[in-house]
């Protein structure tokens, strides 16, 4: 008799509040109870595990699929668009990595993270990248080597694009089943953040709460930047004009809702509403809104980047400039394939981990570390990512418009 209405009110309540509500729980176990959180502390090992578990699954299916689908021969105007997708992400990238370099973070983990051992330099990330995109497949999946994952997937998609329909339909099935289970693994969150928190907060007291929040400035951060300063320069290289009024309206139109509902998918309505008003080329919106909810990502890139490079911090990791430039590269095109589920973009932090060699089970615990922030981190996120959409696809139409 009590299951069924705390099972109402659990799937009647907003995720964020859950979590929310989860990481407050923990915090005061900790301060109150703190014999208590050894138990409790279960919780948050399973939800690592579960993480462990579906992270080179989706990886795998998704950037598969996501190639295997893609329908060629898209029309030429959409080009420039993709091109401003591509380097509003790098850009993205670029801006957190430097402001992670100018005020690094650092995380409280398990001592056996602290005791890992880090590369050498970028010649031996690159030799170590090298033996991982040949890595065996199977063993690849069960060693959760991400980039060869990620290399099979990319050399399976494309060899089914060429392929039977149905093959390639199979494959968009699994990547909708594949989604499906980590919506319901991200849907343990709250359980699994108050064992987290609960767990850390006994261990490490105030210092874990400040590096949170010293992390989640960082983020906040370099997402205010991209958007306020970096969209408009890209922005003014296209229409030539004062581009805030077109920032601020996207921010306002698009951005605000992004935020609340935390899917860049549930915005694409919004975005494509906000083109209609603005009077942009139906043809063109039309494909480049939905195309940029799943790779126009700047808002992703960053969240990879700077908690890549929190642990590279913490684990007293030399990074030089090549292996930063790196990172850049690797953050942008793990951001194009970031999940279109709440928190999907931490789930690829641990591929760009391994290039500094970064084991997965300590890559997984900065994932849990980003469901902790993810309150504010994934909020914002979303309304980065969704309200660029609409931003860069009115700039290529109006430079368009505006040399005809």
């Amino acid at each position: 008799m009590i299951l069924r209405p705390l099972l109402h009110i659990i799937n009647h309540t907003s995720l964020v509040a859950q979590i929310a509500l989860g990481l407050l729980a923990g915090i005061l176990l900790a301060w109150l109870w703190p014999e208590a959180t050894a138990s409790v502390g279960f919780l948050g090992n399973l939800f690592i595990s579960a993480l462990k578990a579906v992270a080179p699954v989706l990886v795998f299916i998704l950037v598969a699929s996501a190639i295997a689908n893609h329908s060629p021969g898209q029309p030429t105007h959409i080009r420039p668009i993709l091109l401003l997708y591509l380097i509003g992400t790098l850009a993205a990238a670029v801006v957190a990595v430097v402001a992670s370099s100018l005020w690094p973070s650092t995380l409280v983990l398990a001592e056996s993270a602290q005791n890992a051992s880090p590369p050498g330099g970028i010649a031996e990330v690159l030799k170590t990248l090298a033996l991982n995109v040949v890595d065996n497949p199977v063993n690849a999946l069960l060693k959760a080597n991400f980039v060869g994952i990620l290399a099979w997937a990319i050399g399976i998609g494309l060899a089914i694009r060429h392929g039977s329909d149905s093959t390639r339909a199979v494959f968009h099935d699994l990547a909708q089943g594949v989604t499906l289970i980590v919506r319901a693994v991200i849907r343990c969150a709250p359980l699994g953040v108050f064992g987290l928190v609960a767990t850390t907060f006994a261990d490490a007291g105030l210092k874990a709460l400040l590096g949170y929040v010293h992390l989640l400035a960082v983020l906040l951060g370099c997402m205010l930047f991209v958007a306020l300063v970096v969209n408009p320069l890209i922005v003014f290289s296209q229409i030539r004009r004062n581009p805030y009024p077109l920032v601020l309206t996207c921010l306002r139109e698009s951005g605000i809702t992004a935020f609340f509902t935390r899917s860049s998918a549930a915005n694409v309505p919004v975005n494509l509403q906000l083109c209609e008003r603005l009077g942009l080329h139906e043809d063109t919106y039309a494909v480049s809104i939905p195309l940029g909810a799943t790779i126009n990502m700047a808002g992703a890139a960053i969240t990879i980047s700077v908690l890549t490079l929190a642990a590279v911090h913490t684990l007293g990791i030399a990074v030089d400039l090549p292996s930063a430039l790196l990172l850049c590269v690797v953050s942008a095109v793990c951001a194009c394939g970031a999940s279109g589920v709440a928190g999907g973009s931490l789930l690829l932090i641990p591929l760009a981990c391994s290039l500094f060699g970064i084991p997965g089970d300590v890559a997984l615990q900065v994932v849990a570390i980003g469901f902790i922030i993810g309150i504010l981190q994934d909020s914002a996120e979303t309304a980065l990512n969704s309200s660029t959409d609409a931003l860069f696809t009115a700039a290529a139409c109006l430079a368009r418009e505006s040399r005809s």
